[in-house]
């Protein structure tokens, strides 16, 4: 099992970015992906997850800013985030748990400033 996520990068205040996670060895569809991050000096936290079912959740501090979503067909996991502020500057994860186990893809880097 492999996650591989990428499209973090620099971008100012109220900018957006799509971030993607591709899976490989596991299908996305019948799993719960999440989406975290941790900015330096802080503890990793959980930004939003959705479910093989499709149901979504979201932390509240990106609540009506972030939507996560799926292509099932390229096994990738969506994290569109909208209205960026500087607070959500941190590397971004993805993780899913299979058979007892956690797998995290490599982080991607989200830098919000002017």
């Amino acid at each position: 099992v492999q996650l591989q996520a990428s499209g973090g990068g620099l971008v100012q205040p109220g900018g957006s970015l799509r971030l993607s996670c591709k899976g490989s060895g596991i299908v996305f569809r019948i799993n719960t992906v999440r989406w975290h991050r941790q900015a330096p000096g802080n503890q990793r936290e959980l930004v939003a997850n959705i479910t093989g079912g499709g149901n979504t959740n979201y932390a509240d501090s990106v609540k009506g800013r972030f939507t996560v979503s799926r292509d099932g067909a390229k096994n990738t996991i969506y994290l569109q985030m909208n209205s960026l502020k500087p607070e959500d500057t941190a590397s971004y994860f993805c993780a899913t748990d299979y058979r007892g186990r956690v797998y995290w893809g490599q982080g991607t880097l989200v830098t919000v400033s002017s």
